[in-house]
């Protein structure tokens, strides 16, 4: 490529310098110059974002980086649209011109990282005839409030993403997206990924998105699109929360199936999707709340598409959901950004009555003892809340949240500290990071800019 070639499709982006644990990037322009832009201006942050996501996928699912790209070369790639797959191989290119040897292949198995163990557990299922699954650690604590149960009668909508601290730690971008077609949007995310993956984002049509994984959720149709092309195309495209569940339900493959929690400013109602494969339910309301952490919702969904246990109250996600009920009770009308952050560094224990964080409470900690990690969520641990993020109507209007990185409530993580204790997670050690306690910072989009990104 030539060096022209490679200025005109800078054009445009640029990177910051990190704050408070995130790294902001603007990219615009054409789908290709967004990826080349992408890949060209964090070539450090993606290859060490894939060494992360392999070692945790291929431990998860016990199964080769390689055959996760020939997964993804069979079912993923020929699923991309136009649009995408040029993006992902402007990814590739802007990688290139900075030396790296990823490929096209990789970034797709890259962004697809998440619905591996969907797709080899209904391979288990239909060759054993039922078998029990082994998926990554449920995703996220959410809520999202509006009329009368928040303080100026507007949205008000927050998210924390539980996961691994291996691929955690990587999740620590904030990607301002100015494309050529579509809405322009700004949403956290990982190097490499052209989609959120924890699914938190406004756009300038006034949506604002977020989601938390099903537990226990079983069921891929191989036939189907990509959750992460759906979920990127929501955000970029959808106007409303009709829009939002059209583009979710098209082509729904059943891969990192979630109930989405989504709110469209310009009408002040809210919206929650639990997409199952076969089952999907839409509820919607201009005053009231949803929130989400990882419990099934429609009877019909809980009973043929998962194996979660409704019957027992005191799982740590029916515990976590019973918590969110008491604090929407209790802060009826007076919920704003502020006591959203409070709610999503929340470390009430409802059984126990007690402030412990533990993979019960809102903001989730499994890394404590070796009871947490030998009960629900080994062999991912050490895992729990990895960052969060806030957003109102008012926020959201100027594409603005607010955002927590590692774990605002104050609570480290320490990585020295924990294999002295757990040395069954030595495979980890080489890539496993500290888990720092960052302040709430607030981003927000980017004034259009005219100048070529600067390189590393």
């Amino acid at each position: 490529m030539s060096l022209v070639a490679s200025e005109d499709r800078l054009h445009g982006g640029f990177r910051n310098a990190e704050k408070d644990g995130w790294i902001f990037v603007h990219l615009e322009g054409r789908p290709s110059a967004i990826g080349f832009q992408h890949g060209y201006l964090l070539r450090q942050e993606i290859e060490d974002s894939k060494r992360a996501i392999e070692l945790s996928t291929t431990h998860g699912v016990q199964h080769s980086w390689s055959e996760l790209r020939s997964v993804a070369q069979k079912l993923f790639v020929p699923k991309l649209t136009d649009e995408y797959r040029q993006e992902l191989q402007g990814i590739v290119d802007g990688l290139k011109a900075q030396g790296s040897k990823l490929n096209l292949l990789d970034l797709v198995a890259m962004n697809a990282y998440m619905e591996y163990s969907y797709y080899y557990d209904a391979a288990k299922r239909l060759e054993a005839k039922g078998v029990a699954k082994s998926h990554a650690p449920e995703h996220c604590s959410a809520f999202v409030a509006t009329g009368s149960y928040t303080k100026d009668g507007r949205i008000v909508l927050g998210h924390n993403n539980w996961t691994d601290y291996l691929t955690g730690t990587r999740w620590n971008m904030i990607f301002d997206i100015a494309p050529a077609s579509g809405h322009r949007f700004i949403m956290d995310g990982m190097p490499g990924l052209i989609h959120s993956a924890d699914d938190f984002g406004i756009n300038d049509s006034g949506m604002v998105i977020t989601e938390t994984t099903i537990g226990n959720f079983f069921g891929f149709d191989q036939n189907g699109t990509p959750e992460f092309v759906r979920a990127r195309k929501a955000m970029q495209y959808s106007e409303s929360i009709d829009d939002f569940a059209r583009i979710m339900k098209d082509g729904n493959n059943g891969g990192y199936a979630n109930t989405w929690l989504v709110a469209d400013r310009k009408t002040n109602e809210i919206g929650r999707l639990e997409l199952g494969l076969k089952n999907v339910t839409l509820d919607r309301t201009k005053d009231g709340y949803f929130v989400g952490s990882n419990f099934p919702i429609n009877p019909k969904l809980t009973a043929e598409e998962t194996e979660f246990p409704a019957n027992d109250p005191n799982t740590p996600n029916q515990v976590r959901h019973r918590r969110w009920d008491q604090l929407m009770a209790e802060n009826k009308g007076k919920i704003d950004v502020e006591l959203g952050k409070k709610f999503e560094t929340d470390h009430y224990d409802v059984l126990t009555k007690e402030i412990d964080p533990n993979e019960r409470t809102i903001c989730g900690h499994i890394d404590k003892s070796s009871r947490g990690l030998k009960g629900w969520q080994d062999p991912y641990g050490p895992a729990g809340v990895a960052e969060a993020k806030v957003t109102d109507s008012a926020m959201a209007e100027k594409l603005s949240f607010v955002a927590g990185m590692g774990h605002p409530c104050g609570v480290e993580f320490h990585t020295a500290e924990f294999f002295r204790k757990h040395k069954e997670f030595s495979w980890q050690k080489s890539l496993l990071q500290d888990v720092k306690a960052h302040p709430w910072t607030t981003f927000e989009a980017a004034a259009p800019v005219q100048t070529a990104a600067a390189g590393r």
